[in-house]
C-alpha cells in the first residue's frame, strides 16, 4: 500500500518541475520567436531591395521583380542558417521563420520540442520621409 504522504510529495514534485519547465521553456521559446521574427523582418527587408531599377529610372515607378525579391529573401534566411517561406503579393514580401526548440525541463512531462512562427513584411518605398505607423 502506497503511503499518502508520499504519493502527495510525488504529485507536488511533478507539478513543481512542470511549472519550472513552463517558465524555463517558456522563456526560450519566447527568446526564439524574438529571434525568429528578427530573421524574418530582415530577410523581408532585403527582398524589398529587389526593384525594377528599368521602370525606376524610366518614370519614377517602384515595383517588385518578384522572383527576385524572393531570391534575396530566401539569400538572407540562407545567411542566417534560418529556415521559412518568401511569398510576394503586390508590391510587398511576406517572409514566414519556423523553428523548432528542444525543451529542456517539458521533456520530462512528455513535450520534447517547442515549433515557433514569425513572421515580416516588407515594401519598397520612393522618397521615403517619416516612419509608417
Amino acid at each position: 500500500m502506497v503511503d499518502p504522504v508520499t504519493a502527495f510529495v510525488v504529485v507536488l514534485t511533478t507539478g513543481i518541475l512542470a511549472l519550472a519547465g513552463l517558465t524555463l521553456d517558456g522563456g526560450l521559446a519566447l527568446a526564439a520567436k524574438t529571434r525568429a521574427t528578427g530573421q524574418a523582418e530582415a530577410a523581408a527587408r532585403a527582398g524589398a531591395q529587389a526593384i525594377d531599377l528599368t521602370a525606376y529610372r524610366a518614370n519614377g515607378t517602384v515595383r517588385l521583380l518578384p522572383a527576385q525579391a524572393i531570391a534575396h529573401a530566401q539569400a538572407h534566411l540562407a545567411t542566417e542558417n534560418a529556415t521559412g517561406t518568401v511569398t510576394v503579393a503586390g508590391d510587398t514580401v511576406t517572409v514566414t521563420v519556423t523553428t523548432t526548440r528542444t525543451t529542456q525541463l517539458l521533456a520530462l512531462v512528455g513535450i520534447d520540442t517547442l515549433q515557433v512562427h514569425s513572421h515580416g513584411s516588407a515594401r519598397p518605398r520612393h522618397g521615403v520621409t517619416a516612419t509608417d505607423p
